[in-house]
């Protein structure tokens, strides 16, 4: 167990988000729901706050307005903090360098971890990751181009995706 989190709801165009951040600054785990709790359930052990109150989000809470209001990359330099086995990690570091508007498929997203075969286990990766757009899950799509899953829902995915692909039009 870790010292303790603080953690709040803010409202966004693809509903409430929730975000659990500890007293270093990092995310434990974040999504588009009002439940803390269904959120501390998504951190592991090893990283679960002994205790957690309501409060100020600080930089990860103007983050997740920022990139709302549409300022894609300011979700990029939030610290996360999750634990896993070693490719899972890894998976979630590379994860969160498949850029806004670009989004990959499941193979694809295998293969940029450097095991193109482990698409299952990239797919466990997008699954178990507790700090949704932190580390961006919903930039993966299936091999067909569908959706596919999102632990939030498909109408919070094509959200995400139609508002990152907004963004296109500036560059």
């Amino acid at each position: 167990m870790t010292g303790t989190a603080v953690w709040a709801t803010r409202e966004t165009p693809a509903g409430p988000f929730t975000a659990v951040v500890d007293t270093d600054g990092y995310v434990l785990a974040s999504g588009w729901t009002a439940s803390v709790d269904e959120l501390l359930a998504l951190v592991h052990p090893a990283l679960a706050p002994s205790g957690i109150t309501g409060g100020d989000l600080g930089t990860v809470g103007d983050a997740v307005d920022r990139y709302h209001d549409g300022d894609l990359s300011v979700i990029d330099d939030v610290p996360v903090r999750q634990r896993s086995g070693p490719y899972r990690e890894h998976a979630w570091d590379v994860l969160r360098t498949v850029p806004a508007g670009a989004p990959v498929t499941y193979t694809g997203y295998a293969e940029k971890t450097g095991r193109p075969a482990a698409v299952r286990a990239a797919a466990g990766a997008c699954a178990h990751n507790a700090a949704a757009l932190f580390v961006p899950c919903h930039r993966v799509l299936r091999s067909d181009g569908t959706l596919g899953g999102f632990r939030y829902g498909l109408a919070v995915k094509r959200w995400l995706l139609e508002h990152e692909s907004a963004d296109l039009r500036l560059t």
